[in-house]
C-alpha cells in the first residue's frame, strides 16, 4: 500500500466532506478514491468515515488520526524537498563523520572549508570510529565519512587516499628519546598505547603485524585515545604511542616525538560514501577533507611502489 497517497486521500475527503469534491481536488475518479479509503480503513483497523447518500462525516477515530496524517504528509513533503536540494547540492543536510584522532586544527579547517564550498548545506558532523562509520554508511544513516585504511570498502566510493607517516611518542627521559630516529627494535620491552581494536580491526592488526615484522612485539597493548589519558599512560608506565608529527600532545614538555627509522608505519585515510550517492555536497566534503588534511596534517597522496591494499590483508597473531 502506498501509505502517503492513501493519507492524501484521507485528508482530502476529511476536509471536503464529500467524495466527489475530494476526487476532483486529487485529480482522480471517485470510485478509486472510495477504494483507497476502504483499504486504508482495513489496514488501520479504524472506520474513518460515516457515509450516507447525502454526506460523508468523519468518525471520532478519524478525527483523532487526522492531525497525525497531516503531520506525516508534511514530513514527507519536507523530506522530498530536502532530498532534492541535497541532490542539487544547493541546500539541505549532510550527515558526515570524522574519526576521533583527527586534530582540532584539521576539524576547524574542514568546517571552514566546507562552509566556503557549500554554504547552503547544513553540516551535521559526528565523531565516529571507522567501524562505526562503516556501519552507518551501510545502513545509509551517514552520507560521507573519513575512514582509516585498511578496511572493507565494498559498496563504497572513495576519495583520494592520503598518507602521513607515524613517529613514536615517548617520555622525555626514555633512552630512545636520545636518538634522531628510532628503529622499532629499540621499543622492545615497552607497552604500546593503541586505540581499541573494535574501532578499526584491520588497521589495528595491520599496525601490530608491521611492528612484529620490524622486530617490535609490545609487552602489552593498552587501549587509549584521549590526549590526557594517553599522556597519563605514557608518563606513569613504560609505554609508547604512535603519532603523526605535529600532533598536539607531541608539544608536551614531558614527552618527545621521534620519527621511526625507515618510516615503516603510516596512517592512511580517505573520504568514503555509499556507491551512487555521491552528490555535490558529498563531493564538496570529500574535496574539503583532502585539502584540509594536506594543509594541517602534512598528509599527501599515497603513491606506493607496490599495490595498495585497502582491504584487510593480514591478521596479527600473538
Amino acid at each position: 500500500m502506498d501509505l502517503i497517497r492513501h493519507l492524501q486521500c484521507f485528508v482530502a475527503v476529511a476536509e471536503e466532506s464529500h467524495f466527489g469534491r475530494a476526487a476532483h481536488r486529487l485529480g482522480m475518479a471517485q470510485p478509486p478514491l472510495s477504494q483507497r479509503i476502504q483499504r486504508l480503513e482495513r489496514e488501520l483497523g479504524v472506520r474513518l468515515f460515516e457515509r450516507s447518500s447525502r454526506r460523508v462525516t468523519i468518525t471520532k477515530g478519524g478525527t483523532l488520526l487526522l492531525d497525525e496524517a497531516r503531520r506525516l504528509l508534511a514530513d514527507a513533503e519536507a523530506l522530498t524537498a530536502t532530498a532534492r536540494r541535497i541532490q542539487e547540492g544547493h541546500s539541505g543536510l549532510l550527515r558526515a563523520a570524522l574519526p576521533p584522532d583527527i586534530s582540532g586544527e584539521s576539524v576547524a579547517a574542514i568546517l571552514d572549508g566546507f562552509h566556503t564550498r557549500s554554504s547552503g548545506v547544513e553540516l551535521e558532523l559526528h565523531e565516529l570510529s571507522t567501524a562505526e562509520q562503516l556501519s552507518r554508511l551501510a545502513s545509509h544513516a551517514l552520507d560521507v565519512g573519513l575512514i582509516h585504511h585498511p578496511c572493507d570498502v565494498s559498496g563504497l566510493e572513495l576519495g583520494p587516499v592520503l598518507r602521513h607517516e607515524l613517529g613514536v611518542l615517548l617520555p622525555h627521559d626514555a633512552p630512545a628519546a636520545r636518538l634522531d630516529s628510532v628503529p622499532l627494535t629499540a621499543l622492545s620491552g615497552y607497552d604500546l598505547i593503541l586505540f581499541p581494536r573494535a574501532d578499526a580491526p584491520a588497521v589495528h592488526d595491520d599496525l601490530l603485524t608491521t611492528c612484529a615484522r620490524h622486530g617490535y612485539t609490545p609487552a602489552a597493548v593498552r587501549h587509549g585515545q584521549g590526549a590526557s589519558f594517553t599522556r597519563g599512560l605514557l608518563l606513569s608506565s613504560r609505554a609508547v604511542a604512535f603519532s603523526p608529527r605535529g600532533a598536539h600532545h607531541a608539544r608536551d614538555p614531558d614527552l618527545i616525538w621521534r620519527p621511526l627509522s625507515g618510516a615503516p608505519l603510516a596512517r592512511r585515510h580517505s573520504a568514503a560514501w555509499p556507491k551512487g550517492r555521491g552528490d555535490a555536497a558529498v563531493r564538496a566534503f570529500a574535496d574539503t577533507v583532502t585539502d584540509a588534511l594536506g594543509r594541517t596534517a602534512a598528509a599527501g597522496p599515497d603513491l606506493p611502489t607496490g599495490p595498495l591494499h585497502l582491504r584487510p590483508a593480514a591478521e596479527y597473531w600473538i
